[in-house]
């Protein structure tokens, strides 16, 4: 079943009742002179169980301990935003899966070599999906990239990701020749900071669920950075935000801030359609399928991780 993203914007109140979230109206809970047929009327409700990402982005929004247990239990991703409206937290579920134990020793075990192997994978598909996408909305010329993406080695040590990356983002804005692909940078780096902070959750979510540590990248180390493995699976899939982006700029000409009508359309990545493994599937779908995919590597049952391909 695909699992919703549900998105609070405004003061509110969240709670949990008879396995559903609750939301309340702050301006009508607290008015005492509205009638209490009417404020039971305002209440809204969402089942708990269709919960895959929830984004909680106002100062003024008061949940309970209970609904935080009741969305970690069906293993639902809860993004926290800061003051600027940016997503900036995410808790997930410290036990999704009854062979946890089991599966952690195996990530952690896995040797050097399989590591560099993956990664080469992962590089070779994330630049396959750039030139896809550089392909579809501009006019440069893309046989370096493919020449890149077939020239990935194990573990990549000529850094054809880094070179490929160069590239990608000097041309994928004709409209802005002089971009700079910066996460404190000027428009369009606000959308697609967005973007992948939505991705990375859907992503560590679907590590979480298959049993796999998210701290414990293939690639990435960083010891104040709890999510490496997601930041290396989220690669091949980065220019899925980055072709949503691209629509989006030209769907909001004039509008360069993060206003909700554009944050809607980027909500709605998690069902957004990709390839993967021969055939269409939402995203979401499409990343529980890469993390499973991942632990077979890790466990010795597969040599290949299934990434999305453009």
């Amino acid at each position: 079943m695909i699992k919703r993203t549900l998105y609070f914007g405004n003061p509110s109140y969240l709670s949990l009742k008879n396995d559903q979230l609750v939301l309340k109206l702050p301006e009508v809970e607290n008015n005492d002179t509205v009638p209490e047929g009417f404020k039971q009327a305002q209440e809204r409700t969402f089942p708990i169980e269709d919960g895959g990402v929830v984004v909680l982005d106002h100062k003024q929004i008061t949940t309970t301990q209970a609904l935080l247990e009741k969305l970690l239990n069906n293993n639902c991703a809860v993004v926290t935003c800061d003051s600027r409206r940016m997503p900036c937290g995410l808790l997930l579920p410290l036990e999704s899966n009854t062979l946890q134990e089991e599966r952690f020793a195996e990530q952690i075990n896995a040797s050097l070599p399989l590591k560099k192997q993956l990664w080469q994978q992962t590089v070779a598909q994330k630049i396959a999906n750039q030139t896809a996408v550089l392909a579809r909305h501009t006019d440069t010329e893309v046989g370096n990239m493919l020449q890149w993406a077939k020239n990935a080695s194990s573990g990549d040590p000529e850094n054809m990701e880094a070179r490929a990356a160069a590239y990608y983002w000097k041309n994928i804005f004709p409209e802005f020749p002089s971009f700079v692909r910066d996460r404190d940078g000027d428009y369009p780096n606000n959308l697609l900071n967005y973007g992948y902070a939505i991705l990375r959750a859907i992503v560590a979510r679907a590590l979480v669920a298959t049993g796999l540590l998210p701290t414990f990248g293939i690639h990435h180390r960083n010891r104040y950075n709890a999510y490496c493995l997601a930041d290396d699976v989220m690669e091949p899939y980065r220019p899925y935000v980055d072709e949503m982006v691209i629509h989006l700029m030209r769907q909001f000409p004039d509008e360069q801030e993060l206003t909700k009508p554009i944050k809607a359309e980027i909500l709605q990545l998690p069902v957004s359609d990709v390839f993967i493994d021969g055939h269409r599937s939402p995203l979401m779908i499409a990343a529980a399928t890469t993390a499973a995919s991942l632990y077979k590597c890790y466990a010795g049952q597969n040599k290949k991780i299934s990434y999305p391909k453009m």
